[in-house]
């Protein structure tokens, strides 16, 4: 396995003392591969502008930066011509597309994505949360089957809340048979799976450096030329025209069309690189080290009583390292401020940019509750708390805590979390 930069931190606990830090926050963002550093180190000396200079520093960068272009092709199995343009991550990718969608597109997305595939669409069919994969199936199917005119279904290839992964290879059949595009947010499933956009016949799919270990503030959106060559430049300035006159000529290309100004050229380069070292490594490796924490883990929270893992599709329904749970009688900015203040453990609390998902699970979860599944033993002797299981924060919205894993996670760091969240409930 890579090494990750930080995996020596250590961090102030209660009463001062340093201990390591345990850090399973993964799904917001990854830490850096020590081969992603090394790479940026390297290119640094020689600097330069790209795609104009006529200099060994520009020229020697500009090879870099369109190198990276087809590294990051080959890493998500794109097909040759597919155009693939760096942005600043996930979000940007896919407004960026939303810019360039045919007039009268309608959206068809689900009520479980992340903000970055709900908000961005000026026409929209919002799709309830599916009951099971096969109703995800289905639901497209009838909403796409009910459009007239250019339509794209929109999906997370894995959930940024509960981890699970999506049917895209089905979605994108029944797309296609209704004359859709699709587009796939990889965001969360290219850290931890191999990813084939060609055998899975995906039109675009879009994803973040600063989840693919590569923190330098670049992300890609990559799939089909005709939309994005025919849509307005993403931003309008040098390099995304080829002539300024009383008529302005823009690109043709949809790479330099939508990168106009210097881009962060670093940041394509550690994208790169964090795709050359996954890729070295073994999707083999990778998956089976996660795998094997993932199922430690969320063995771990189901012994704990009042601890409730959120699930759409239930326990077996394959998912990558990701853990969304709450703790009956503690909301989870409470949970989240202990775990870190005292046992240096870094988690994440809230409702992870997916408002609609995280109330519809945890709306589901208070239901089982209220059905005869209560942890009324857990909440014996917890004195002026609310102890129902919603996650209730201080604004009365209810949220969650979620730990994720990746390189560089320990049995240890699970271990200790298991160990903490036993703690919590015993007070």
């Amino acid at each position: 396995m890579p090494a990750v930069l930080g995996a020596d931190l250590e961090v102030p606990v209660k009463g001062g003392k340093l201990v390591s830090y345990a850090n399973l926050d993964y799904a917001a963002s990854a830490p850096c591969l020590e081969p992603v550093s090394a790479a940026v180190t390297a290119a640094l000396p020689a600097y330069s502008s790209v795609h104009r200079g006529a200099g060994y520093a520009s020229q020697l960068t500009t090879a870099r930066y369109e190198q990276s272009r087809h590294t990051v092709r080959a890493f998500v199995g794109a097909r040759p011509d597919d155009a693939v343009i760096f942005t600043r991550n996930t979000t940007d990718a896919t407004n960026l597309l939303a810019r360039c969608l045919p007039a009268g597109t309608t959206a068809v997305v689900f009520d479980t994505e992340h903000h970055a595939s709900l908000l961005p669409w000026a026409k929209s069919v919002r799709l309830a949360p599916p009951a099971f994969p096969g109703a995800a199936v289905r639901a497209a199917d009838e909403a796409l089957a009910g459009i007239e005119g250019p339509k794209l279904l929109v999906v997370t290839a894995a959930s940024n809340v509960t981890g699970e992964l999506w049917p895209i290879a089905a979605l994108a059949h029944i797309a296609h048979r209704h004359g859709a595009r699709i587009l796939v947010d990889a965001a969360q499933l290219v850290p931890h799976r191999r990813l084939n956009l060609t055998a899975l016949d995906l039109d675009y799919v879009v994803f973040s450096g600063h989840k693919l270990y590569a923190p330098f503030g670049a992300g890609a959106l990559v799939g089909r030329r005709d939309w994005l060559a025919e849509g307005e430049p993403y931003l309008k300035g040098g390099g995304a025209v080829r002539s300024v006159e009383e008529n302005i000529e823009w690109h043709d290309d949809p790479e330099p069309r939508h990168e106009a100004g210097t881009p962060n050229v670093l940041g394509a380069i550690a994208l790169a690189a964090a795709c050359d070292a996954l890729s070295a490594t073994g999707w083999t490796a990778l998956v089976r080290e996660e795998e094997e924490l993932i199922a430690r883990l969320r063995s771990g929270l189901a012994s704990i009583e009042g601890v409730r893992e959120l699930s759409l599709w239930g326990d077996d329904h394959p998912r990558v390292g990701i853990v969304s749970f709450t703790v009956a009688g503690y909301s989870a900015r409470e949970v989240a401020e202990a775990l870190s203040g005292d046992y240096g453990i870094g988690v994440r609390d809230g409702k992870f940019c997916a408002h609609p998902f995280v109330r519809h699970l945890l709306d589901a979860t208070e239901r089982r509750s209220s059905d005869g599944e209560s942890d009324a033993g857990a909440d014996e002797g917890r004195s002026g708390r609310d102890h129902k299981h919603d996650g209730g924060c201080e604004d009365d919205t209810a949220s969650a805590v979620r730990a994720s894993i990746g390189i560089g996670t320990t049995r240890e760091h699970v271990d200790r979390l298991i160990g903490a969240l036993r703690d919590l409930v015993a007070r």
